[in-house]
């Protein structure tokens, strides 16, 4: 939704409702649904084959590169909460300065990722303590996918600029060409041509350049439009550069603490054996439909958080909060029913394994609870990425992956795999409580003058906050 077609509020403020939310979320959500599908087809081809390993090997490959590339995620979530500020501000040169720094870091990071695949792996794979025929498949995924590095961060910050612009039906378009085309190529080079688990790593690369020439289209379009245009000394301006850098730096830390509990929470299925692997990979699957479906409002909250946070308008920022978590809310008890009326129908679309279908079920009702203690979590991730407070963020994760690991160790001797679920469910609510024990003194900070203040009051506080 482009903002010149939004309501106005007073002042001419744009006006926060629900069908603004609604035409933020709903492409990404649209999106989002199809980017985990990319794990179920992946899941679904493989398991046509019978082999518990392969299941549990594509699982543990993309968790890997969940691990790696999302460790520079700040391309996705920190370029859309910047550029929603300097949108919110009015600011078009800063608006594409800020595209052009992520595509920097995109780049040099990506390389960097190609040159140090050696060590990477073997960093990661002493980790890894599943069967010879899991860790044999996975190496195999590990070495062709690792080549899509810079296509993939390139993706993260060209996403993230247009969520931050709201041109959220565009990134719609980068995420179904990416996705939609992996699906396609996994059918092709697994079931088609026979490759197995290498198939569906070439299919992962050649979709991601592919959406990255896509994208990249799109951007210009966009770019053009706008009444300014950075030199590329603007794009890499020292205090600019050390603020982009600082935000990115926070929501690495936080990325990396929180995927480090999910790559334990593989590897401690890895020790439980090839089919508890394979139902907690299943299960997992499902639940990254859930998570992605809710980050949508997520991604909507960030948006407007970060338009209200650069126009300085503290009514708005608790509105866009309120109505994208009431809707996130609503989806999350659906899902949770969906899931128990359907969970186990799910579970037997993705594997024709007997054993790895009985196995999904046992652990079923984990599934269906994630979503309602989850999206306060998700919602709060993204409230705080919009007003760019990164630093509780950060805290915060350290803070709850504490709470995680020691859930962990008291749980799991008594309870086993339960024991492992259960501990992923304090994850989640520990995320929410921390946030929101910081959400109001973030309210301080953002908006120290109120909205009905005079308007050079509000702009000296709004330079406050960007500083």
């Amino acid at each position: 939704m482009k903002s010149s077609d939004t309501a106005t509020g007073k002042n001419g403020d744009q006006a926060i409702t629900y069908a603004k939310v609604l035409g933020i979320a709903v492409p990404i959500i649209l999106s989002n649904v199809t980017e985990p599908l990319i794990g179920v087809a992946d899941t679904a081809v493989l398991g046509q084959l019978g082999d518990a390993h392969l299941i549990g090997a594509a699982a543990l490959g993309a968790t890997i590169f969940s691990m790696v590339f999302w460790s520079f995620g700040f391309l996705r979530m920190g370029t859309s909460g910047l550029t929603a500020q300097a949108d919110g501000a009015r600011n078009d040169a800063e608006v594409v300065a800020s595209l052009g720094r992520a595509l920097l870091i995109a780049i040099i990071a990506g390389f960097a990722l190609i040159l140090l695949q050696w060590p990477i792996a073997k960093v990661v794979f002493a980790f890894i303590q599943g069967s010879a025929a899991v860790e044999d498949a996975t190496r195999s995924y590990f070495t062709i996918r690792i080549w899509s590095a810079p296509a993939a961060l390139a993706n993260f910050a060209i996403l993230g600029w247009l969520i931050g612009i709201a041109r959220t039906d565009l990134a719609l378009i980068v995420q179904l060409v990416l996705n939609l085309l992996n699906i396609v190529l996994d059918v092709i080079f697994v079931m088609g041509l026979g490759y197995g688990i290498e198939g569906v790593a070439i299919g992962t690369v050649l979709a991601q350049f592919v959406a990255v020439v896509v994208g990249l289209a799109l951007v210009r379009s966009q770019v053009r439009r706008r009444s300014a245009m950075p030199s590329f000394s603007e794009i890499i301006e020292r205090s600019k550069l050390v603020r982009t850098l600082s935000v990115n730096r926070d929501i690495m830390i936080r990325t990396l603490v929180l995927l480090a509990a999910f790559v334990f929470f593989m590897a401690e299925s890895t020790r439980a054996g090839d089919l508890t692997l394979a139902a907690n990979s299943v299960l997992m699957n499902l639940e990254s439909v859930a998570i992605y479906l809710l980050d949508g409002f997520a991604y909507s909250a960030q948006v407007l958080v970060g338009n209200a946070v650069g126009a300085n308008q503290r009514a708005h920022f608790s509105r866009a909060a309120w109505l994208s978590s009431l809707w996130a809310g609503v989806i999350s008890l659906c899902l949770c029913l969906i899931f128990w009326m359907f969970g186990e129908t799910f579970i037997d679309w993705m594997t024709v394994n007997e054993e790895v279908r009985e196995a999904a079920r046992r652990y079923l009702i984990w599934l269906i609870i994630i979503p309602a203690v989850g999206v306060a979590a998700f919602q709060l991730d993204g409230i705080f990425i919009g007003a760019t407070r990164t630093v509780d963020m950060r805290n915060m994760s350290v803070v709850s992956t504490g709470a995680y690991f020691a859930a962990w160790a008291l749980l799991t001797p008594a309870f086993g795999n339960h024991g492992l679920w259960a501990s992923l469910i304090v994850l989640f609510v520990a995320r929410a409580l921390s946030l929101l024990a910081c959400y109001p003194a973030m309210m301080r900070k953002l908006f120290p003058v109120s909205d009905g203040a005079p308007q050079s009051a509000k702009r000296s506080a709004a330079r406050d906050v960007a500083s």
